[in-house]
């Protein structure tokens, strides 16, 4: 159970740096919120995915679908790829944080946490693809989860968003070479929760 939030059930930690991460809540009113989680959750083509580590096979506790321009293939070995085209939907969520982000995306990964025991563990979104020192925009809609960073040097560092449904939180560039994030599994009841990263693969 290592994996079990340690932060406030409100607002934000302390201390934040502002320098990597700037969030904004209720950018999608709570009728478009509703709306994206239930056609998301019908509509997209959900895969579980198989990783392969230290010679053991790891099945990801979450849902993933992958959309794109043509040739943004996430092919590293056991992910996603072969995008989806883009929906209308995600094309207006996109047009929306695009400003915001000051970066033109041609990807968005989608994850689907279906309850609490569904999370993602640390980790950094560093993969080649993605081009050094990569800008990221995440969207939730659903069950409010605790996103947490550390600090990869020190990681008794850490910090916390509540990502509520409707928000948008952008990943600055240097956020992913400095820090980790995940999403914890909770002990409490959770209800589901989909979130978009929206990336450039290069």
């Amino acid at each position: 159970m290592e994996q079990l939030c340690f932060f406030p059930e409100a607002g934000q930690s302390k201390g934040l740096p502002v320098d990597f991460l700037e969030y904004f809540p209720g950018l999608f009113s709570a009728e478009e919120s509703d709306e994206y989680l239930r056609k998301f959750i019908a509509e997209a083509p959900w895969k579980q995915t198989v990783l392969k580590i230290k010679d053991k096979e790891i099945t990801t506790p979450r849902l993933t679908a992958w959309y794109g321009d043509l040739g943004t293939d996430y092919s590293h070995p056991g992910r996603i790829s072969n995008p989806t085209p883009w929906t209308p939907e995600l094309l207006k969520i996109k047009a929306i944080v695009e400003p915001l982000s000051g970066t033109t995306f041609n990807s968005v990964l989608l994850n689907y946490y279906r309850d609490g025991n569904d999370s993602v563990a640390w980790h950094s979104d560093k993969e080649s693809i993605l081009g050094k020192r990569p800008v990221i925009a995440s969207v939730s809609f659903g069950q409010v989860r605790s996103f947490d960073i550390r600090s990869k040097t020190d990681h008794h560092e850490k910090y916390s968003v509540r990502l509520e449904h409707g928000s948008f939180l952008l990943m600055k560039s240097g956020l992913q070479e400095n820090w980790e994030h995940r999403i914890a599994k909770s002990v409490k009841p959770m209800k589901a929760r989909v979130n978009l990263t929206f990336r450039v693969v290069i």
